[in-house]
């Protein structure tokens, strides 16, 4: 259990932690009557004896609620923080728990319902429901005072039926109930053992995000910018707990439904939405790199393959080195590497006009020493800067760098002035925007408190790309694509890919934890995904992975290639003749499934409705489609249930209620059960809803 949610089950409980940390418990007040009251839109909200709120829709359809299980908490401790390479550990010391066991009672207000509790050592919480702005939603706040309170706690209610669906890119599971984890923006950590210094864990992530969909028909996000911590029926099977550090206030809105798509467009009303991309970017893209030769000599390969592709991501127009034999790591700057890319901005418009391909780049937010960037910004004070006033100095992977302080308006107009270049000079078409989870702590900010900030930071580094674009190409004929972000990020990265997965089969890193970590982000109002095929790190990738993840990626919103971290050992699409038949068969079926991803983008960019989607999200009434984690829906059209298992030539599939006919035999199935499929190398288990899919078996 994580020392920073440590719930207690029970007010006798809660009585016996005052006592352990030092205050006397609070003799027991009598208990208050029930109380109902109605707000303005009609939602209804009740109050019990000890101060739990359950919501209600005007039709009387339950909503999310607190629970008497449990009461509001406020803590304080002294906390520490270490960070190494982007991976942050967190530590309280002298933890006191200080429980607001006496619920004062609660009247109308003209902004909504009021409450107010009160605790041991002079704690006072009071809190406000009320209609919220976005559409069909109500807002919970709490806010503490007396004892300086470095967390404030909510318990929410964890009844049989409730589901935890969402939080941000999570790679475990798409339901997290019975887990206890922070969210914090930050590295995944090198593998998820939990063990060594840069190891993470289940739920370390670039993109966290505290907000989850309940299969019953609502959602709920706690709209902070603070580390927050969740124990989802882990502690107490029946209090799903919720705490944010730096608190006050602890500021709950609840999305009321009653679809899943209705939830997830209200909070895409709520928090923005991403724009959607252009129609090329639902063709594939291919990683490339090695100068202007090699991307011409890999485009003319590709070609002569029959492969179909819309764009190269070309990651080394900046330039790079080997810091190990085996790796190849990036110049992080904003300038073409004029030796392996000579006239770069000819190669671009070449790629255009000859080849119908756009050219995508890489972008970073760290400032590395010894790089033309460094010295100009510290002289202007744009970057971050150590508590002590110096520059704040780290090892950016392998060279010591820095990081843009985007809370200087003067830094976006340094940074945008490159990235403006990149598009008006070299003509590309979009880059990576790469990291943004590495701003310390105790970084001292032109404005602001980095601890506040730092979740926020993805969003402030991606805007720089966002406002070049929208002034460049405001026809929107562009791609920028991100991995990290926070609530509200939304509004300003577009395309998201889930991280820098393993290049293997293991389960804690690698292929099976794409699947969950796409869904989650879809339900967290992030519909343009993609991933690398096949991993970053780790490996040498194999024959059979480079294999098995082009079929995945063929069925994904953007398929997307990566050499990967060990570029010269990787396996790649041009590995062997047999490799280049496979993907250039699934990049003909990606491709041919164009049109329906155009349309599913269009609907996505207007309501935030996941392209790749949740089982749930078109049966929410269907019980064992809400806890498939390793299949999911393209559109609500096909079922796709990639195979992630070395070895594996079948799987078992659970089908949902309905018609289904297999892309690759014609085989129709009743739905509503789990079967068994064959599944050699080039059929995995795909599924046509009503209708059979003659166009896709008959693509070679």
């Amino acid at each position: 259990m994580l020392r920073a949610t440590r719930p207690v089950a029970s007010l006798l409980a809660l009585s016996l932690a005052l006592a352990a940390c030092g205050d006397d418990p609070p003799a027991a007040p009598a208990p208050l009557p029930p109380a109902s009251y109605s707000l303005e839109d009609g939602t209804r909200v009740d109050v019990d004896p000890h101060g739990a709120v359950a919501l209600f829709t005007d039709d009387g359809r339950a909503l999310a609620s607190t629970t008497s299980a449990g009461v509001p908490t406020v803590r304080s401790f002294d906390q520490t923080v270490s960070v190494n390479s982007g991976f942050f550990r967190h530590r309280r010391a002298n933890e006191v728990v200080r429980p607001a066991l006496n619920f004062l009672g609660s009247e109308q207000t003209t902004a909504g319902v009021a409450l107010h509790y009160s605790g041991p050592g002079g704690v006072l919480i009071d809190a406000v429901v009320t209609v919220a702005t976005a559409d069909e939603s109500t807002r919970l706040r709490y806010t503490a005072s007396g004892p300086h309170a470095d967390s404030l706690a909510l318990p929410f209610s964890c009844d049989a039926a409730a589901s935890f669906a969402g939080f941000g890119a999570q790679y475990n599971a798409t339901d997290q109930r019975g887990e206890a984890f922070p969210l914090w923006v930050q590295e995944q950590g090198l593998g998820r053992s939990g063990h060594g210094l840069l190891s993470g864990d289940a739920h370390t992530t670039y993109f966290p995000m505290p907000w989850w969909l309940d299969w019953r028909g609502f959602g709920v996000l706690v709209d902070t910018p603070a580390r927050t911590l969740v124990d989802l029926c882990k502690t107490d099977a029946n209090v799903a707990w919720l705490e944010v550090e730096d608190a006050a206030p602890l500021d709950v809105l609840v999305f009321h439904g009653p679809r899943p798509a209705d939830v997830i467009r209200a909070l895409g009303d709520e928090i923005g939405r991403a724009k959607r991309p252009p129609d090329w970017a639902f063709s594939p893209w291919i990683g490339m790199q090695g100068g202007r030769t090699a991307v011409l000599d890999e485009v003319a390969a590709l070609e002569t393959a029959a492969i179909p592709f819309s764009a190269v991501w070309v990651q080394d127009w900046c330039g790079g080195s080997h810091p190990t034999p085996e790796v190849y790591d990036l110049n992080y700057r904003w300038l073409p590497d004029e030796t392996l890319y000579p006239d770069l901005a000819g190669l671009v418009r070449t790629l255009r006009t000859d080849h119908d391909v756009r050219f995508l780049a890489y972008a970073n937010s760290f400032i590395v020493e010894g790089y033309e960037h460094f010295a100009p910004m510290e002289a202007q004070g744009l970057l971050i800067r150590r508590p002590t006033g110096e520059t704040y100095t780290f090892p950016a992977t392998f060279t010591p760098g820095s990081l843009a302080d985007f809370t200087n308006p003067a830094t976006y107009t340094y940074v945008e002035g490159f990235l403006r270049s990149m598009v008006s000079d070299l003509g590309f078409d979009g880059w990576m925007a790469d990291f943004g989870e590495w701003l310390p702590t105790d970084a001292l900010l032109f404005e602001g408190d980095a601890r506040l900030l730092h979740n926020l930071y993805p969003a402030a580094w991606h805007r720089a790309s966002r406002d070049v674009m929208d002034e460049l190409r405001p026809d929107g004929d562009w791609v920028v694509f991100s991995r990290s972000g926070w609530t509200r990020d939304h509004a300003v990265q577009q395309v998201v890919w889930i991280g820098d997965q393993e290049a293997d089969f293991l389960p804690g890193d690698g292929l099976p934890t794409v699947v969950p970590a796409l869904i989650n982000m879809g339900l967290s109002g992030v519909p343009f995904v993609t991933h690398d095929i096949a991993g970053f790190s780790g490996g040498p990738s194999t024959k059979e992975l480079y294999m098995r993840w082009t079929e995945l990626g063929a069925f994904t919103p953007i398929m997307r290639t990566h050499e990967g971290l060990k570029r010269d050992s990787n396996w790649n699409w041009d590995g062997d003749a047999e490799t280049t038949a496979h993907f250039a068969r699934f990049a003909r079926i990606h491709e041919a499934l164009g049109p329906e991803l155009r349309a599913l983008a269009d609907d996505a960019g207007a309501t935030s409705a996941p392209m790749l989607r949740h089982l749930a999200y078109e049966f929410p009434d269907d019980a064992p489609s809400r806890t498939v984690s390793d299949e999911f829906l393209l559109g609500g059209a096909l079922l796709v249930a990639p195979v992630v298992v070395e070895g594996a030539v079948s799987r078992s599939v659970y089908l949902p209620p309905g018609r289904w006919f297999d892309v690759w035999t014609g085989l129709g199935y009743d739905g509503g059960t789990t079967i068994t499929v064959a599944a050699p190398l080039g059929s995995p288990p795909v599924f046509s809803r009503d209708a059979d899919r003659t166009d896709l078996r008959a693509i070679l």
